[in-house]
């Protein structure tokens, strides 16, 4: 895909957690967890993405945003069958069962309050709610 997984998993390397690419250009974002993508809903229609972790919560966000293809550094079995499921595109460089949590304690909370949902509607008010608004 003209070079684009290549760049992005370069600018990963860089300190980027997330990397879109579409005919605008280049953007990098450098905050974790799931509120940029939250945020970016509306701007991912057919863009590439390269992202550190994709857990089912991300992926969700990224269906619902009409992404065109992703990249992750770090997937989760449960977001790997959510882009197929949806036809999206997708490389990684690992996949694990689930996504821990940051104090490697458990699950990811984003991760488990999607883990049995399968509507991306549904995905996006729970994350919301989950995440404090809009």
């Amino acid at each position: 895909m003209n070079g684009k997984p290549n760049r992005a998993e370069e600018l990963l390397q860089n300190g980027a957690t997330l990397v879109l690419i579409d005919g605008s250009g280049v953007l990098c974002y450098y905050d974790r967890g799931i509120k940029t993508l939250l945020s970016l809903q509306g701007k991912l229609e057919g863009a590439f993405a390269a992202d550190k972790v994709i857990g089912k919560a991300a992926a969700m966000l990224f269906v619902r945003g009409k992404i065109g293809e992703v990249y992750a550094e770090l997937i989760s079995e449960p977001a790997l069958e959510v882009f197929e499921r949806h036809g999206v595109p997708c490389s990684y460089k690992k996949c694990v069962p689930n996504i821990i949590n940051r104090e490697g304690t458990g699950m990811c909370p984003m991760e488990r309050a999607v883990l049995d949902v399968d509507d991306v509607e549904k995905a996006y008010e729970i994350l919301i709610e989950r995440t404090g608004g809009r």
